[in-house]
């Protein structure tokens, strides 16, 4: 706030003070001039802040569009991350790298891994869509009950010397912990040896795909045989049975819509398996018209019910018991890396195949901590 218009606020305030402790120890009530004053004051104070919180919002609007010199620090930082991309695609083709260690492996510049994982986040957009943590350990999630009428806060029309009714709200804990899985990639070594190859790209590339099919899955079906891993959807409670165990119904869909409460339907999508996409383009509402459109404005190409379609080779088909569709806000689901993925190359081992070994180790954990966001429909 410019100190003009706080010295102004300031005035008002002790102005208003003054009123009200004189009627004090007067023991009076205020007068009915004395009343507008503060009434006005009131107002006057309430536009200072408008006006100050507006003209902080304009000034930040301004910087954001101003354009911003480069700083040598990021001149640097790209130097560097081409600099080890060079030194990577070296090693590749020819085995020459500074942490090279004795037994045949390297540890992957932090530029290309930063590469990768950025990669891993394009292709699944279930993984960015969630909530993400980076913390080491186990992570405790609260979660407080919303669906248990006695559990949630109440208002209610009260009156003077009356007390409302106090609930207190019931807490539980989603925890997150720490699950080690490898992705190996081989890539043969005349495909390395041709120099006109983006060896570094294709590296990249292949790496993310592993990576993200396995983490998809896992936050999608995950894994509970034989011995329970990762929950992902599986933990989801919010559930819709469908009346076949091979099809799927218009009126269905809808109301696993509707399972979502309406604050949460901004940014929901639906998430199914191809063949269960194609079973819905045949759907028709009461209308006569195909609930689901495709749509080149879309994210992924299609709408159902004007949201995103999603589909997955990791979801189940249509089938007995399966859990076959899923719709809602995805930050309902959280996902903890307990530490960052990194990548190793293996030369020596695959030598005997002519091939060299691209390995990438992460450690995460994923469960839904918030049931109201998420909804499933499930076969007969």
């Amino acid at each position: 706030m410019r100190k003009e218009l706080m010295e102004k606020r300031n005035d008002m305030i002790t102005r208003s003070e003054d009123i009200l402790n004189a009627a004090k120890e007067e023991k009076r009530e205020l007068t009915e001039a004395e009343a507008a004053e503060l009434a006005e004051i009131r107002d006057n104070v309430r536009k200072l802040l408008e006006l100050a919180q507006l003209e902080k919002d304009t000034e930040e609007l301004i910087e954001k569009e101003e354009p911003k010199e480069e700083k040598p620090m990021d001149q640097e930082n790209r130097s560097i991350e081409i600099r080890e991309a060079q030194e990577f695609e070296r090693f590749i083709r020819s085995g020459e790298l500074a942490n090279a260690s004795g037994s045949g492996a390297a540890v992957v510049p932090t530029t290309i891994a930063k590469r990768i994982v950025a990669k891993v986040y394009e292709v699944c957009p279930i993984l960015a869509r969630s909530q993400r943590y980076n913390i080491a350990g186990k992570l405790d999630l609260p979660v407080y009950g919303e669906t248990s009428s006695h559990d949630n806060i109440t208002v209610a029309y009260a009156a003077d010397f009356t007390a409302p009714s106090s609930h207190s709200g019931a807490f539980s804990t989603v925890t997150l912990t720490g699950f080690l899985a490898g992705a190996l990639v081989k890539v043969g070594n005349s495909l390395i040896n041709n120099t006109q190859f983006d060896i570094v790209g294709f590296v990249v590339d292949e790496m993310a795909k592993a990576m993200a099919r396995f983490i998809e899955h896992e936050m999608l079906v995950g894994t509970s045989s034989p011995a329970q891993k990762i929950y992902g959807m599986s933990a989801a409670t919010n559930t819709l049975t469908a009346a076949a165990q091979a099809a799927v119904t218009a009126d269905e869909i809808v109301k696993l819509h509707d399972k979502i409460p309406d604050i949460y339907q901004q940014n929901a999508i639906w998430i199914m398996a191809p063949s269960t996409r194609t079973a819905l383009r045949l759907l028709k509402g009461n209308d006569g018209r195909y609930l689901l459109n495709d749509d080149m404005g879309s994210p992924f190409g299609a709408t159902l019910l004007g949201k995103p379609v999603y589909v997955s080779d990791n979801m189940p088909a249509l089938a007995h018991s399966a859990r076959t569709i899923f719709y809602g806000d995805f930050t309902g689901l959280a996902t903890n890396f307990v530490e960052d993925i990194n990548v190793q190359i293996l030369r020596e081992r695959y030598a005997d195949e002519h091939a060299t070994g691209v390995v990438g180790w992460m450690e995460f954990d994923a469960n839904v901590v918030d049931q109201q966001k998420l909804a499933v429909l499930v076969q007969a």
